[in-house]
């Protein structure tokens, strides 16, 4: 017996007559494995092209990338060059930053693929969140991003640096990217928190009075989170990594209610 994927089906509460063209649509399972093939093809071709991009200017990637430790460093009247123990390091270094690099560029086409995947199970009226999707996700994704690179991460190692006056920094490449890495693409995935809680909102998952009223346990889940990304245990830097996840969670409570207006007015316009 075939097996087969039907899309919802076409009685919803918000039926219309655009949701007609998509009712009784049928993806058989390899159909769907073949759709999953295709958007992991074009995603892998879009990160190719990235780094490739991405290699071709690596040196000042890395430039950009190791400024918040020179720039700390040479403020504090220390040596402001990275060191490596290996003749390769640095070519590896430069292959892992184009990588990584690639997959920031291609991010958004990559989060558009996944969508047109989804999308053949969802409504006409669910889709058109297509483009607010890919956009606020980029968006909040290169945001925390940013907000790692510019502020929390040159906080942290000036801490660092500072409390061990006492010693001649030897930092090698590899520690360094190691330690960027995980800070700023770590802060930039938590800044998908409102994405989250968007998509859980129009799906009917939670509702904005569920948000509310679990906030205590927002702050503190927020606080953990933030105490596992700050790379130093001192008040300032664990601020600076919650404070912002805090207003990350009070912003996707107003998405959520924002959904859950939408849907009354809708409702009530429906009615009259």
């Amino acid at each position: 017996m075939a097996t087969t994927i039907q899309n919802p089906p076409s009685k919803n509460p918000n039926h219309g007559p655009e949701d007609d063209d998509f009712s009784g649509k049928q993806m058989s399972f390899l159909e769907h494995l073949e759709e999953l093939r295709q958007r992991l093809v074009r995603s892998a071709i879009s990160i190719f092209v990235g780094f490739i991009v991405c290699f071709y200017f690596s040196d000042k990637i890395y430039g950009l990338l190791a400024k918040p430790l020179t720039d700390t460093l040479a403020s504090l009247h220390m040596a402001n060059k990275l060191v490596y123990t290996n003749p390769v390091d640095p070519f590896n270094l430069y292959i892992k930053l184009s990588i990584v690099g690639g997959i920031f560029l291609a991010s958004p086409y990559i989060l558009l693929q996944l969508w047109l995947f989804i999308s053949p199970g969802l409504y006409r009226h669910e889709k058109k969140y297509i483009w607010p999707f890919v956009g606020l996700t980029s968006g909040l994704f290169f945001t925390g991003g940013f907000f790692a690179y510019r502020f929390a991460f040159p906080a942290a190692l000036r801490f660092l640096l500072e409390f061990g006056h006492r010693f001649t920094p030897m930092i090698t490449i590899h520690e360094y990217w190691g330690l960027a890495l995980t800070i700023i693409l770590g802060v930039g995935v938590v800044f998908e928190l409102p994405v989250v809680i968007l998509l859980l909102s129009i799906f009917g998952i939670v509702t904005p009075k569920f948000l509310v009223k679990n906030i205590r346990y927002a702050v503190i889940v927020t606080a953990v989170v933030a105490a596992a990304l700050a790379p130093t245990p001192d008040f300032t830097t664990l601020f600076m990594f919650w404070m912002p996840l805090v207003g990350l969670y009070v912003l996707s409570i107003g998405l959520s209610w924002l959904v859950y207006y939408r849907k009354d007015w809708k409702k009530r316009h429906e009615k009259a």
